[in-house]
């Protein structure tokens, strides 16, 4: 049978492409075969998943005509064999405590909902699906990092935490370090302030074994930073340890990044997440609805679908959105109902420009296009400028590149002035006030 089973997968191989075919279906075997009812192994719960959403009626069919009859296939998951060592041999009478083999992560938590296997494939993110699952199993040992890179929204941290969920199920003893860039920087400066850079160094050299780093575009012009993370890389990359970076930008966009960690960077896959396809969208819906016992007719998931096509973010929003306006009312939801609730968001995507956003922010700022576009240094018009430009780049699809030529500035100067707003939203009530304002009265259409 073994051998039959060999024939089935080399036909299988020329009918899926390559990277799928080593990832999904070489390392199911064949358990028995019985009649017309066939069962294969898979080696984890998320292959098994993956294989029957997508691959099982390709496998069902090559069965069928290589053995010449129509009948079941049933695909179970591997028993993990314990890893033994002497730390293992305990007296008969000790008890294990509850979970004390699990060490938690470092930095920040991660979502639980953020797993794989409510992670929804489409062929926008298979291959970044692929490459990160991978990476998280330890299939591929030359594999030693991988850079997420997409809009926000778009599922790149989805993808990094589920990392880091799969590493902490499976191999409970490695450390999982889950961090910003902005994170790291800060805890650097404060290693510096009060004298424990050593202290920080063992940290993430000698303690991490999977480092998950979001955001890496906010180390531009940080060059102390820049340094500090290249010679962490090289310690964790050399020990053979994993990394995951995800970033709105590819390494080569980032202004004022130094050439050591450009490289870094680059050195290991890189892939990019697109914006999902309608048939993805109808089944991120689906996902998202049953994760939140919203009930959902199928027309009505079928128009949110085709109406909210930019990114996961904004399908999740018009979705909760619906169903919020459904128990508000009483009333089921249908159609008329979902057009309702997201006219706004919709209206909001169709008709907001840079333009636009120009006139509103000099509006509620005091100032003319003129000032905002000029080359002045004033602070009562750098600060509305580095908020349009936020704004454009939130509510537009426009390139950073055509952003800052908008505003008579490089690219760089526009990425600079989107991470001066985003900190400045962190730390100041004015700010955060100031933005929001002006995104409700964008989201509103009251311009």
């Amino acid at each position: 049978m073994e051998k039959n089973w060999n024939n089935v997968k080399s036909a299988l191989a020329e009918r899926i492409p390559n990277h799928s075919f080593r990832m999904w279906i070489e390392p199911l075997e064949m358990k028995e075969w019985k009649g017309s009812d066939i069962t294969l192994v898979a080696p984890n719960f998320f292959s098994r998943k993956r294989v029957l959403d997508n691959y099982a009626d390709l496998i069902k069919g090559e069965i069928d005509r290589f053995f010449g009859i129509s009948g079941n296939l049933s695909v179970e998951v591997a028993v993990q064999k314990q890893r033994k060592s002497n730390s293992d041999i305990r007296p008969a009478t000790q008890m294990d405590l509850p979970k004390i083999g699990c060490q938690p992560q470092c930095g920040r938590l991660l979502r639980k909902d953020f797993t794989f296997d409510q992670f929804v494939v489409g062929s926008n993110c298979d291959f970044a699906y692929t490459a990160a699952l991978s990476l998280a199993a330890h299939k591929n040992t030359h594999q030693g990092s991988l850079m997420l890179l997409s809009k926000t929204g778009m599922g790149k941290s989805h993808l990094a935490q589920a990392v880091g969920h799969h590493i902490l199920s499976e191999y409970p003893h490695e450390n999982v370090y889950y961090i910003t860039a902005e994170d790291f920087t800060n805890e650097m400066i404060h290693a510096f302030r009060y004298d424990k850079l050593e202290t920080f160094k063992k940290k993430y050299r000698d303690n991490c074994d999977v480092l998950l780093i979001e955001d890496i575009h906010f180390l531009s012009g940080k060059e102390r930073t820049q340094m500090e993370l290249t010679s962490t890389l090289d310690t964790l990359l050399d020990a053979g340890k994993k990394i995951i970076f995800s970033s709105c930008y590819a390494p080569g966009d980032i202004p004022k990044i130094s050439d050591q960690l450009r490289s870094r960077l680059t050195s290991g896959l890189i892939s990019t997440i697109e914006p999902p396809k309608y048939r993805t969208r109808v089944r991120i819906l689906q996902q998202k609805s049953k994760q939140n016992g919203i009930q959902m007719p199928s027309d009505v998931t079928d128009y949110l679908a085709e109406e909210l096509a930019e990114d996961v973010r904004q399908l999740e929003s018009g979705l909760i959105g619906v169903a919020a306006r459904a128990s508000l009312l009483g009333t089921p939801i249908n159609l008329d109902l979902a057009r309702s609730a997201i006219k706004d968001i919709v209206h909001k995507r169709k008709t907001i420009t840079i333009d636009l956003i120009k006139k509103i922010v000099c509006k509620e700022f005091n100032i003319t296009v003129k000032e905002i576009v000029s080359r002045s240094r004033k602070q009562n018009i750098v600060r509305p400028r580095q908020i349009a430009i936020y704004l454009s780049r939130r509510y537009t699809d426009s390139p950073l590149q055509s952003i800052g030529k908008s505003f008579n500035r490089y690219h760089a100067t526009a990425l600079h002035a989107i991470n001066a707003v985003e900190r400045g939203m962190k730390t100041s009530t004015a700010v955060q006030k100031q933005v929001e304002f002006l995104c409700d009265k964008l989201e509103s259409g009251n311009f």
